[in-house]
């Protein structure tokens, strides 16, 4: 079965670095777009970064700058290194799988990122 995990989370002061890894598995990962999404409470569901099979990114504005998406094909595992947080960060980030021509989507558990001093 298809299976994505993210690594865990955490509580960052604000201007720190977190990075975040989602491992897949039971896909073809090098021919599925991946994607990190978040949800802040009381919001909706946003996606933050995106990165194609080909290796192209997209990222919301506000995170510009700051954060990096990236993908490792060899180990089926995609990043997101977050960079200078902000307390409007903190939310729920998930992990995200789609398939470009099939449709199919996947999605991880989540992982509860916090920024406060």
């Amino acid at each position: 079965q298809v299976q994505l995990v993210e690594s865990r989370g955490g509580l960052v002061q604000p201007g720190g670095s977190l990075r975040l890894s989602c491992a897949a598995s039971g896909i073809i990962f090098s021919i599925y777009h991946m994607g990190w999404y978040r949800q802040a409470p009381g919001k909706q569901r946003e996606l933050v970064a995106a990165i194609t099979k080909g290796g192209s990114t997209n990222y919301i504005d506000s995170v510009k700058g700051r954060f990096t998406i990236s993908r490792d094909n060899a180990k089926n595992t995609v990043y997101l290194q977050m960079n200078s947080l902000k307390p409007e960060d903190t939310a729920v980030y998930y992990c995200n799988a789609k398939g470009r021509y099939s449709g199919m989507a996947y999605w991880g558990k989540g992982t509860l990122v916090t920024v406060s001093s």
